[in-house]
């Protein structure tokens, strides 16, 4: 069994906390960082996490990719994210991948990539604070809530909810109103499928085709969604376009 280790947040949260603001009093305000403590910190929430779940073979740390595919869907997407990221914080990703086994994706991001993995190796844990995570089936540690297993039922579900709601942290909006209890309601009164969220698009007068885009902003790529041969991302079709010629192919990716 070996963990899928989320580490942009790990990282992220380690650079951050690491930094310190130095005011020299006039126009020079320095923000600084130790990068032996930030390593510290980095393998010390490793070890947590590590201690938290016990026995395991192995773990991988996925990291996002510099680029992104949705940007090409939508270039919106996440464009309200401008702020810099934290002293160190690239420099520890090429240390960890020196010392552990880190995986990135070009034109994915790691949630992505995690995805992938998952539904092509199952068997493992997926260890995330996301709540992306959970269109991922199989056992997922969410760092609070202990180790809990998502059916395939229960991924697609929230996919779906996740396409009618939106996500205001990633930055595409839902359906107006829909937040993810409404969403929930939905599917449970008019049935788990794609019919009842391009209803619901339609009640607000949106069309179909807004609520594709929004359901391929959403998910999270799964094995099928990647065709790792010639390095292309299939996009996600509802189910009743599948194997037709329009198969969702995307973005050819080459490089990080």
């Amino acid at each position: 069994m070996t963990l899928l280790i989320d580490a942009d947040y790990i990282v992220y949260k380690a650079c951050a906390a690491c930094e310190t603001e130095i005011d020299f009093g006039n126009d020079v305000i320095v923000v600084t960082s130790r990068f032996s403590e930030v390593m510290e910190t980095i393998e010390s929430n490793l070890y947590d996490i590590a201690s938290d779940l016990g026995c395991f073979d192995d773990f991988i740390l996925f990291f996002s990719s510099s680029r992104n595919f949705r940007k090409l869907l939508y270039p919106a997407y996440k464009g309200h994210r401008n702020r810099k990221k934290p002293c160190g914080y690239r420099r520890a990703i090429n240390q960890l991948k020196k010392e552990h086994h880190v995986i990135i994706h070009p034109f994915l991001e790691a949630d992505d990539a995690i995805g992938i993995y998952a539904t092509r190796h199952p068997g493992n844990i997926v260890v995330s604070p996301d709540k992306d995570m959970r269109q991922i089936p199989g056992d997922l540690f969410d760092l609070s809530d202990g180790v809990i297993t998502i059916t395939p039922e229960e991924a697609e579900r929230w996919h779906l909810i996740q396409t009618m709601s939106g996500d205001q942290t990633d930055g595409y909006s839902g359906i107006p109103g829909i937040g993810v209890k409404r969403a929930a309601a939905l599917l449970d009164k008019d049935g788990c499928t794609w019919d009842t969220v391009v209803k619901a698009y339609k009640a607000k007068g949106l069309s179909e085709d807004d609520a594709l885009l929004n359901a391929r902003l959403a998910k999270i790529l799964h094995n099928e969604h990647y065709d790792a041969g010639r390095k292309q991302i299939l996009y996600w079709t509802p189910p009743d376009a599948r194997n037709t010629t329009n198969n969702g192919a995307g973005v050819r990716t080459e490089a990080a």
